[in-house]
């Protein structure tokens, strides 16, 4: 597999920038989970207005993620990809835990944040990539594996103190941004599946790469960031209501 056109991605071939917005997944097997997924949670009990709209974010997410025409341009622009995987680790896994209130994943903080950091860094290790790229098995497995992990640091951002909550988001914002900036100052293009399909949308593929890693190291890691000040600014509020009481 040396060129674009060799690779076959769950999302399909890469696009022409005429034709994306064409290239919808109806996948059944996938929109049959999905759906399942959503009625089960609709019915969780005790879900209340707010839990349901945020279910039903969580589901158009999620069909924006692996349905629409986005889903096919990820086959051609790793930047794309990597909105991909911003949006499947730190948008909707919060979403769902603030859906789902009873939802838990046990583990400590600490070990949750490195075993997504490790995950993440080893799906982005080239050879790693490309499997995921040429196989519908390994790429349900990339994308369980960083939506489940991802799952388990928010799960424990909910659940530990405020100094353990903003230390597992702050050493994921790190490891984010270490990540994009590898990305966006290496001095090649490091990923066979896009060695061609950037070409079609004005791109080099290191453009697309240093694309991708800007992605990762400003918005990406600045994700984290916010949700850590929120913490913080949250636990100054707590502490100043006694005093201000008194």
């Amino acid at each position: 597999m040396s060129d674009g056109n060799a690779w076959l991605p769950y999302c399909g071939s890469a696009p022409a920038p005429a034709e994306w917005l064409h290239r919808w997944n109806f996948d059944p097997v996938l929109l049959f989970i999905l759906a399942l997924t959503v009625v089960f949670l609709l019915r969780q009990p005790g879900a209340s207005a707010r839990d349901r709209q945020l279910i039903v974010t969580a589901a158009a997410l999620a069909l924006l993620l692996f349905v629409s025409p986005f889903c096919a341009l990820t086959s051609a622009l790793f930047s794309a990809r990597a909105v991909h995987h911003l949006l499947l680790t730190a948008a909707l896994p919060p979403l769902l835990m603030a859906a789902c209130p009873r939802l838990h994943v046990p583990g400590r903080a600490l070990l949750w944040t490195a075993t997504h950091a490790f995950i993440f860094w080893s799906w982005h290790v080239p050879q790693a990539y490309g499997w995921a790229l040429s196989s519908d098995l390994a790429y349900w497995l990339m994308q369980a594996s960083l939506l489940l992990s991802a799952l388990g640091v928010w799960s424990a951002v909910r659940r530990v103190s405020v100094t353990n909550a903003i230390a597992a988001l702050l050493g994921t914002m790190v490891q984010m941004g270490l990540l994009g900036a590898l990305l966006t100052f290496a001095g090649s293009a490091l990923y066979a599946p896009h060695f061609i399909g950037p070409i079609v949308w004005g791109l080099s593929p290191l453009e697309d790469q240093q694309l991708a890693g800007l992605i990762m190291w400003a918005p990406g890691a600045g994700i984290y960031l916010a949700a850590a000040l929120a913490l913080l600014a949250r636990w100054f509020a707590r502490e100043r209501a006694p005093a201000l009481a008194g």
